[in-house]
């Protein structure tokens, strides 16, 4: 089950599924460590009439996971027809600490009094391993707690003001223990003051409710490095109120959302809704140590061998170069200094890594068929210098960028005018942006091109004209060779790249959107250049064939998470995106830009009503598949819509400081 919503602050974010409960715990960092794993979950259930009623268990329960517009907080309605009993939540993670808080109004819609009980149960897997927990009631803090080492997880509640009355500590997933929730099965827990090992915990607010009578509970998670610590954020908690720290934080983020308006111009309520969604989505996967998250949906865990939390470089800089585009430069800075941090001494970013600036787990081999390789995928090495270009178009912070030239754009810029091959002046093989195959591919080689172009726009802003020339000399090259080996004239396409078999050098002719989008996202050629035209065309057409929901794929025949059917693989939100990109680049009056428009309502369409989008849908029904949210689908949605708004703005329809 992916992800209805990520609540975030840059050290703790909090993962919630469809059914409104807690899947994924990652604190300190956004993404690493996640102390549930998604395998473990955190439940909500009511007790009434004599039955216990969980969400995930009691298919009767209608639950519906919206987001707010203009604030990172979920709005949760879980409904139960038969039992006549409402919940509504309002769920934030507090922006300035490591506080999870949810608001809750129960309701007793039936016609006459009746006790309701609410239940919030716990599951850890503090630091990814199942053991050598402890969890304990608190009676000073009169709360319960969780630790393991410098992991500490204090929850607390009270109902109209008025601490929880119940509650147990015991084991779960262990020895035939399904877990102390099931002790509420009878309308009552044990007070177990204390567990160990594979520790877990549950509290319960009970209260008597009229007819058509509501109540508010307030629930609260913190985490902490230490006892001491947690007790001290629950102070805070009740010293501040739980209701107070909801409105603060949902007050910075409206902030944040409408510190850059802009005029959605003839776009509709829904696209624009989805807009700030996604900005706010964006930002849950930021890291306050500059690292971006692929996905914080842990639920990939279950079919494979890994999630996608980490740092990739290359989705890392297109989430960078949004909030750019945006206006928001210090998230983008932040990673830049994170990408100084980690580039090797030869002048490469590795495969991913983890938040804290460790090497993340790859399947990139050091050893191919002709001996030792880099393990690498190069465009994510240049897309980072690309992007550190567009911040200081933004920015011009010109001391930033005297930081970053010597350890970052140089050392990058050196590396990939050494990593060509000496005949063709090509980049040399390293795997490509799908880490699918090795070659020397037409979208990597296009970043190259574009990173050495930046690299020596950045060289002359700083007066190093022999870098200057040095880049732009070996960017030329570059883009000469993508034009003579990677473009074929009769097909009217780019290749996907050249591989080397049996000592020759073959071509790929993998039909690939990737490879058109390069050449057009780094300035290979032209928006209006007619070679760029054909392979758009003949890309699209191909790769959106037998596909009845729309979008696009990403290369004929690609397996990963394929649906069966006709179509050459799952249509990509950012692919289908990338194209009306290119739309509006070439597009030269309004009635142009109608295409863009459909592509905007079809990513609506097929978005979670919380508004997050997914990496691929089910190319037959629309259904989103494999992670959710992703950044990258959020980033490609908000740089799309800034690209058409600029485009307004360049048709005069939009004025230059209404769009801003």
């Amino acid at each position: 089950m992916s992800r209805s919503i990520i609540l975030g602050n840059g050290e703790m974010a909090v993962a919630l599924d469809a059914h409104g409960e807690v899947r994924d715990v990652y604190y300190p960092h956004v993404g690493y460590e996640d102390h549930a794993r998604g395998h473990y979950m955190h439940r909500v259930g009511v007790f009434v009439d004599g039955g216990m009623h969980w969400f995930d268990e009691d298919r009767e329960w209608e639950i519906s996971v919206s987001c707010e517009e203009e604030a990172l907080s979920s709005t949760i309605v879980a409904r139960h027809p038969r039992l006549a009993v409402e919940l509504a939540f309002k769920d934030i993670v507090y922006n300035e600490k490591s506080i999870f808080l949810r608001r809750v109004t129960i309701t007793n819609a039936g016609e006459s009094e009746r006790e309701i009980k609410l239940y919030f149960g716990h599951e850890f897997e503090i630091y990814k391993s199942h053991g050598a927990d402890t969890a304990y009631f608190d009676p000073s803090a009169h709360a319960i707690v969780h630790y393991k080492g410098r992991r500490v997880f204090l929850m607390g509640a009270e109902l109209d003001g008025e601490p929880f009355g119940d509650w147990a500590t015991g084991r779960a997933h262990f020895q035939g223990n399904e877990g102390s929730y099931r002790d509420a099965d009878d309308g009552a827990l044990s007070r177990n003051p204390i567990e160990h090992g594979p520790a877990d915990s549950i509290i319960g607010l009970y209260a008597r409710y009229a007819q058509g009578q509501s109540r508010t509970c307030h629930y609260w998670m913190a985490a902490a490095q230490s006892i001491t610590d947690a007790r001290e954020l629950d102070a805070y908690v009740h010293n501040k109120t739980p209701e107070h720290l909801l409105k603060t934080a949902s007050d910075f983020w409206k902030a944040w959302v409408g510190a850059s308006p802009r005029d959605f111009h003839d776009l509709n309520p829904a696209q624009a809704a989805l807009f700030k969604r996604s900005l706010m989505h964006v930002r849950a996967h930021v890291d306050s140590g500059g690292g971006v998250i692929a996905s914080c949906d842990s639920d990939m865990l279950q079919l494979g061998l890994d999630t996608y939390s980490y740092v990739w470089p290359r989705d890392s800089a297109y989430v960078a170069m949004a909030l750019d585009h945006v206006g928001d430069p210090a998230i983008a800075r932040r990673f830049f200094e994170f990408c100084r941090d980690v580039i090797t001494q030869e002048g490469y970013l590795m495969h991913k890594y983890l938040p804290d600036k460790s090497l993340g787990s790859s399947w990139h081999p050091w050893m191919g068929v002709d001996g030792p390789q880099l393990p690498i995928q190069e465009d994510e090495t240049a897309i980072v210098v690309w992007a550190l270009a567009k911040h200081y178009e933004k920015t011009h912070d010109i001391e930033f960028l005297e930081d970053m030239f010597n350890p970052l754009v140089e050392k990058a810029a050196e590396f990939m005018i050494r990593y060509r091959d000496p005949d063709t002046h090509l980049p040399q093989a390293s795997y490509n942006l799908w880490e699918r195959k090795r070659g020397s591919s037409t979208y990597t080689a296009s970043a190259v091109y574009g990173a050495l172009c930046a690299a020596a726009d950045l060289s002359k802003i700083l007066g190093k004209e022999t870098h200057e020339t040095r880049y732009r000399g070996a960017a030329v090259e570059v883009r000469n060779a993508i034009l003579s080996h990677l473009w074929d004239e009769k097909a009217g396409m780019f290749y996907n790249m050249l591989v080397s078999e049996g000592g020759k050098t073959v071509a790929d002719a993998t039909a690939d959107i990737s490879s058109a989008y390069g050449v057009f996202a780094f300035g290979v050629l032209p928006p209006d250049d007619k070679r760029l035209q054909r392979a758009w065309e003949g890309s699209v057409r191909t790769l959106s064939a037998g596909i009845s929901s729309g979008g696009i794929a990403r290369f004929s025949d690609d397996d990963y998470y394929r649906i069966k059917g006709p179509s050459p693989g799952n249509p990509w939100i950012v692919t289908t995106l990338w194209y009306a990109e290119y739309l509006t680049a070439r597009a030269k009056s309004d009635a142009e830009l109608k295409r863009v428009r459909e592509i905007f309502d079809w990513v609506v369409r097929h978005a979670l009503p919380s508004g997050v989008l997914s990496e691929q849908l089910n190319p037959q029904t629309g259904e989103q598949v494999c992670a959710a949210p992703l950044a990258w689908s959020h980033a490609g949605y908000i740089d799309a819509v800034l690209s058409y708004l600029d485009k307004m703005e360049h048709f005069g329809v939009i004025s230059p400081t209404s769009s801003r």
